[in-house]
């Protein structure tokens, strides 16, 4: 059966492509369905059917597309009236620059605003709220989601009867290693350590006086991934953040305020939104380190002397890696870089960043340890690595023992699917439903 998000997919069509007010007029008004107190209406479902068969002509002979559509609508429904009822937040400043850059790429679809009205058959005003509603509804569901999802695990036995019962539709996997790493960050200065200091005591204060903190994230958050949206991390698993900040936010109470905390990355300031045992839902305010002046000279002698040590045999590369690694998740494992299986599973060679899948690709074999290398990711601190290999698997077809980190990966998100649908039919005795033949 088709999860809830796909038959999502053909909700929104209505307002992102071209359709003539003639379309809209032979629509014929009729209720299909009433959930709770909202009502869906015939036009609706043939409007978007329409949308469909004209963006994918091979949807055009589909008889139950209509029905695809109701059910999606229905559902979508049914989970929003749940979202009401457990108050569910969202970020609304967030939604609304989402929705203008929404409006924008539709917009420039057409020739003129009159050309934008007489197609879709409605006013500009009404086509920015029909998009900011649906965007809304989507984030309402998709926290929902996340949320139902935090701290769900899978067994080895669930694991297994995934595959028994899927392998015929596994396709190739392809190549995948097993490396290990010893990284290092420079020292950041005295200097780019008291400028983020003060700068952070100043946010602070703003907040102190009555600042709202999504919108004094907006203003000043350094973090690129979570700044434009208030600085809301969404619900992050347990053990998934630095042990600081981590520690930190679960020592708040829910709406509380952190102090001053400091990771590698910076300073931060925390605000506690939800938390449950194995899940956290937290907004953050970044004020990066400066590290335009970073010194990496001492960090790449330093990796040099130790690949050295290594090679030589005076030392083994998970000692050193313990020692010196500034990535904990792999220095606890002697460097070894894991997966969602643990370590030592194979990883995609393919999924990795093409400067590390650079560097692995040109280890032939087992035991090859690179020079150090300075990476500069898209977003955070540069850093310089060495990277040994462990193993190297070839593309071939599924084999469970050895691709177990994919298999569990694919088994979890079928889990999260099916007990996501599992709880919707179970809302459905909780909402008024009532529906009738399209």
């Amino acid at each position: 059966m088709k999860n809830i998000f796909e038959k999502a997919a053909l909700l929104f069509l209505a307002t992102v492509t071209p359709l003539t007010a003639t379309a809209y007029a032979e629509v014929a008004d009729k209720v299909v369905a009433v959930v709770g107190r909202e009502v869906i209406l015939k036009s609706d479902i043939d409007s978007r059917a329409l949308m469909a068969r004209l963006q994918s002509p091979e949807l055009t002979n589909d008889k139950g597309l209509s029905r695809r559509i109701l059910d999606g609508l229905v559902e979508q429904q049914i989970i929003l009236s749940k979202a009401k009822i457990d108050s569910v937040k969202v970020d609304e400043n967030a939604i609304d620059a989402s929705a203008s850059d929404r409006f924008k790429q539709i917009r420039a679809r057409f020739a003129s605003k009159d050309d934008m009205e007489t197609r879709l058959g409605k006013s500009l005003a009404a086509i920015r709220d029909d998009i900011r509603k649906e965007i809304r509804n989507q984030e309402l569901i998709q926290t929902l989601r996340r949320k139902r999802s935090a701290g769900v695990k899978v067994t080895s036995g669930e694991v297994m009867d995934y595959y028994n019962a899927n392998k015929a539709n596994f396709s190739m996997i392809p190549e995948g290693v097993k490396v290990s790493q010893i990284m290092k960050y420079p020292v950041v200065s005295a200097d780019a350590q008291l400028q983020a200091l003060n700068k952070i005591k100043l946010v602070r204060k703003e907040l102190q006086g009555g600042g709202d903190f999504a919108e004094l994230a907006r203003k000043y958050s350094q973090d690129p991934g979570s700044a434009r949206l208030g600085g809301d991390l969404g619900y992050v698993q347990k053990g998934a953040l630095i042990p600081s900040f981590e520690t930190a936010a679960y020592g708040l109470k829910e709406g509380e305020v952190s102090d001053i905390i400091e990771t590698r990355y910076g300073y931060h300031l925390i605000q506690m939104l939800n938390k449950d045992v194995n899940a956290i839902h937290v907004r953050h305010i970044l004020v990066a380190f400066d590290h335009s002046k970073d010194d990496f000279t001492g960090v790449d002698q330093l990796l040099g002397s130790i690949r050295s040590d290594i090679l030589s045999g005076k030392s083994s590369f998970a000692d050193m890696a313990s020692k010196y690694s500034d990535d904990p998740s792999s220095a606890k494992l002697g460097g070894v870089i894991s997966s969602i299986g643990g370590a030592g599973e194979y990883i995609s060679l393919p999924s990795l960043r093409p400067e590390l899948r650079q560097i692995i690709s040109a280890l032939k074999k087992p035991g090859e340890i690179s020079e150090p290398v300075k990476i500069a990711p898209p977003q955070g601190e540069a850093f310089y690595t060495i990277i040994m290999l462990n193993d190297r698997l070839p593309a071939h077809n599924l084999n469970p023992e050895k691709d177990y980190s994919y298999l569990e990966e694919e088994a979890l998100d079928n889990k999260n699917r099916r007990l996501f649908s599992e709880w919707v039919q179970e809302l459905r005795k909780e909402v008024y439903v009532r529906t009738s033949d399209i």
